[in-house]
């Protein structure tokens, strides 16, 4: 049966009101107020030590402890889950597909944030890196759930809404389908195996990358009410 690896920020959750303002306070109290005015919501996904060389920072680790003081004292709680998702986790469960927490939020945080909205209850297990950095890349991140949970990954599948999602899954030889309703773009979303606009397509087009389900529908791109998914 199929294995399906989920992605959080962007995927499950809109979790942007808390990450950014706990991002623009860690800026701002570190000293660089012009980037804290700056929009960073393409920091959103990737991970923070890759996304803090790319700005340039001397202190990131400064940045850092001061971005996890402010997050953890209620920022990762500032988010929503989004609309169709226990519904869309509920259906595929039911369809017999274990589900996996596959996030770039180090998994002390994660896991907190997914009991607390309802979503722990879903997963067989849930993973991230950890605080130190190990498992960053979600490549590695992929390598070690499958190699934990003894899953093929031929019959597996990420879902995620950036680049390295995708990524990250082709690099381990997994099929992806990217979500449109988070925080990447089309250009992203290039590798993917199929894009879906909304959370209850995510059955069908699993069913559509081949992969199996107990009642995979017969044309999992076309449905009654209008097209279920879009290739990437």
């Amino acid at each position: 049966m199929t294995a399906v690896f989920l992605d959080l920020d962007g995927t499950l959750m809109e979790s942007h009101p808390g990450i950014l303002e706990s991002l623009r306070h860690a800026l701002g109290s570190s000293g660089h107020h012009a980037l804290a005015e700056t929009d960073l919501a393409w920091m959103i996904g990737p991970p923070f030590d890759e996304s803090f060389r790319k700005m340039g920072l001397s202190d990131p680790e400064a940045v850092m402890a001061a971005y996890r003081e402010h997050y953890r004292k209620g920022g990762m709680f500032d988010a929503r889950v989004y609309g169709g998702v226990p519904g869309a986790l509920n259906t595929l469960r039911e369809a017999g597909a274990r589900l996996y927490l596959a996030t770039a939020k180090p998994h002390v945080y994660a896991r907190k944030v997914t009991r607390h909205f309802g979503l722990a209850e879903y997963m067989e297990r849930e993973f991230g890196p950890e605080l130190d950095g190990t498992r960053n890349w979600k490549g590695d991140l992929l390598a070690h759930a499958l190699a934990e949970t003894g899953e093929d990954v031929a019959k597996a599948v990420m879902v995620g809404d950036r680049e390295h999602d995708m990524a990250a899954a082709k690099e381990v030889g997994m099929k992806s389908v990217a979500v449109s309703w988070g925080y990447g773009n089309e250009e992203e979303w290039r590798d993917a195996g199929a894009v879906i606009d909304r959370p209850e397509d995510l059955k069908p087009a699993i069913a559509g990358l081949g992969l199996q389900l107990d009642a995979p529908a017969s044309s999992p791109f076309v449905a009654a009410g209008g097209d279920v998914a879009r290739r990437a």
